[in-house]
Order: C-alpha cells, then structure tokens, then sequence
C-alpha cells in the first residue's frame, strides 16, 4: 500500500535535499545519489519519523550521516572519463559554475562544510544544526566559524 503522506513529503522537500546534497558534495551527481538514498532510508522508516513529527529535520540528519560516512571510507577510483552530468540545480548555478568556489568550499572539512550548509542552505538555528550534527551547539559555533574564516581567508587570496 502506497504511503500518500510520504510522497507529499518526496515531492516537498526533494529539492531542498538535492540542494542540501550539491552543498555537501560539490558534485550534482553524487548529491543526486545522496538524496536518494536518503529518500530510501527516510522511507524505510517512515511510520516511525512520521510520528516524531519531524521528517525534514528526520532526512537532513539521515543525509549528513550519510554524507560523513560515506567521507570516511571513500577512496578515490581514477576513471578514465568523465561521466555525462545531470541537469544543474539553478538554485546552485552560480556555485556549480565556478570552479574556484568549489575548490575553495572541497577544502573545508565535512563537518565544517555541513554546518555551513545547514545554516546557509537549510535556514537552521545552532541549536538544530547541534541535532542534525549530533554534537553540542558549542561545536556548531566552532564549525561555523572556522569554516568561515578559512572562506573568507581563501576567497580574498585568490
């Protein structure tokens, strides 16, 4: 039986996980793969996260989880060629065009770039990017922070 509930939540916040993806990952393809298998575990728990009464906040945990382990154990394969990209996300045009943005936004670490995407991306207060994180709001600040600065630092170098 078809959950009508959790296709509403699909077709509402598909995209801002897409976008949520294209943040952590800096590669339309692998946000593609991210949100989607966030989608599968949101689904698969589905009766549970609907009762919590939070499946958004549910999803962007599921997707930083996901995002941080995957960082953890990847290892870079050498292919030798590109794949064809997928449609860019629009709201993310100006970022998947630059080359130096991306550079610059790749050399944060994942931890620090899932904050800045939470809050820049998400609209999330320290205290929800604190849950998604699963760490102290202390830590929030300090990940906002120096990942800022090291923006900051390396956009007024190049």
């Amino acid at each position: 039986m078809r959950d009508q509930a959790f296709e509403f939540f699909v077709r509402e916040s598909a995209a801002g996980l897409l976008r949520l993806g294209n943040a952590l990952t800096l590669d339309s393809a692998a946000a593609e793969d991210l949100a989607q298998e966030t989608l599968i575990r949101v689904g698969t728990s589905w009766s549970r996260v609907r009762r919590d009464g939070n499946p958004v906040g549910y999803a962007q945990r599921t997707m930083i989880n996901l995002f941080l382990n995957e960082r953890r154990r990847r290892r870079a394969i050498p292919v030798a060629t590109v794949p064809d990209t997928a449609r860019e996300d629009a709201a993310l045009a100006s970022i998947e065009s630059s080359a130096a943005i991306r550079q610059i936004l790749a050399g944060l670490p994942p931890p620090q770039r899932a904050a800045i995407a939470l809050r820049y991306l998400c609209d999330l207060p320290d205290e929800e990017i604190a849950a998604v994180l699963g760490c102290a709001t202390g830590t929030v600040r300090s990940h906002l922070s120096r990942g800022l600065t090291t923006l900051r630092g390396r956009m007024t170098q190049g």
